[in-house]
């Protein structure tokens, strides 16, 4: 059929008497077959962001995620040595200022994300730095070495984070992170860190992650020099935040990107660097409570501190895909984190093989975003 439509096409017509008419003839016909040919093909995607633009906000992210890291430790660094200039117990320093310090750069993406108008970002972030926690950070340690178990307090906080997320899961349930919701998560922070901080001040016996904090946090620091770090540790903090949330903000937009997925994976596994870093670093000196008390601390802070801010300042209903995929994902993983590191007849262990599923986790669930949010 498409063969008689190009004969007839190209067929001389013998009413045509002058060679002008019949070369416009014939460029008609070419111009209509051109036409029936290529009409049908896909055209290429256009970019909605210049590649200027697009180079900038990359550089944007990149900047902020590396200055994010650095001004976090900074931070922790001046708030630990101010604190033991004041002669506050190492295990107190260690389970409130480091838990708090780990968790800052998230806390102020999501106050930026969310008085930008990107909750769903600052959701996003919370949830994605709780996986990224326990799969990538704790895996790739547990492939190092293998972690153990010894301190009675760390045993005490793993219940506490499934309560932590059993009560996140309830009050999301019915689809918005409301005002209530932010207050009553916020709350139960405050409730946790006072109640752990008085499990280590009333503690009688000698816990083993003391020693730990106490080989790790700085001594003999000039409170002067202590406190420069801890301002200009927070000042870089913020600075760093913002520049992260408007490169991230502005290509979420321009591509077509939902602020939720940007959330979940690039900012997350940003923000987790700090955690990655303390946690391979104490693994690395056999301070295995510290290594996993790092991740079960900083999952306590997103899950009730960091998911509390974008309800405080921008109530919203939940993005797509929230309560179906990413809620039961961070959910299984809690109880898989909770399972192997209690030790229900001894001493909790993650061993190799245990971090090795942890890895492949986190693998399985950035291919889980792909084919359900990007694809």
């Amino acid at each position: 059929m498409r063969l008689n439509l190009f004969m007839h096409l190209f067929k001389c017509d013998r009413s045509t008497t002058t060679v002008s008419s019949l070369i416009m003839a014939r460029l008609n016909n070419l111009s209509l077959i051109y036409t029936l040919a290529y009409s049908s093909r896909p055209t290429k995607q256009k970019l909605f962001m210049p590649a200027e633009s697009l180079i900038i906000n990359s550089i944007a992210i990149i900047a902020g995620l590396a200055l994010l890291v650095w001004s976090a430790d900074r931070f922790i660094f001046g708030a630990a040595a101010a604190a033991r200039n004041m002669n506050i117990s190492p295990l107190v320093i260690g389970l409130t200022i480091v838990g708090f310090g780990t968790s800052a750069p998230e806390m102020l993406i999501a106050c930026f994300a969310s008085l930008d108008g990107s909750p769903a970002m600052a959701i996003g972030n919370a949830i994605g730095s709780n996986i990224t926690n326990i799969t990538l950070v704790l895996g790739v340690a547990a492939l190092i070495i293998p972690l153990n178990v010894h301190s009675r307090i760390l045993k005490k906080e793993l219940p506490l984070l499934l309560v932590a997320m059993l009560l996140s899961l309830t009050l999301l349930i019915d689809g918005e992170l409301s005002f209530t919701d932010g207050l009553l998560l916020f709350g139960s922070l405050v409730l946790i860190m006072w109640w752990i901080t008085h499990q280590a001040l009333t503690e009688r016996n000698h816990d083993a992650m003391e020693d730990e904090y106490d080989d790790e946090i700085p001594c003999n620091v000039p409170m002067p020099k202590a406190i420069f770090w801890l301002i200009a540790g927070l000042t870089l903090l913020i600075a760093s935040s913002k520049l992260l949330v408007w490169g991230a903000v502005n290509i979420a937009t321009a591509m077509g990107i939902s602020e939720l997925v940007i959330g979940l994976t690039i900012i997350a596994i940003g923000t987790s660097l700090p955690e990655m870093a303390a946690t391979i670093a104490g693994a690395l000196k056999n301070e295995h409570d510290i290594a996993i008390g790092n991740i079960v601390g900083s999952n306590l802070f997103n899950t009730l501190g960091v998911l509390a801010v974008p309800g405080l300042l921008a109530p919203a209903p939940l993005a797509e895909g929230i309560l179906e995929r990413d809620i039961p994902v961070v959910f299984t993983l809690t109880i898989t984190l909770f399972i192997m590191a209690y030790g229900f007849k001894g001493l909790g262990r993650i061993n190799r093989i245990e971090g090795g599923i942890l890895l492949s986790a986190f693998c399985a669930y950035q291919v889980l975003l792909y084919f359900t949010a990007i694809h």
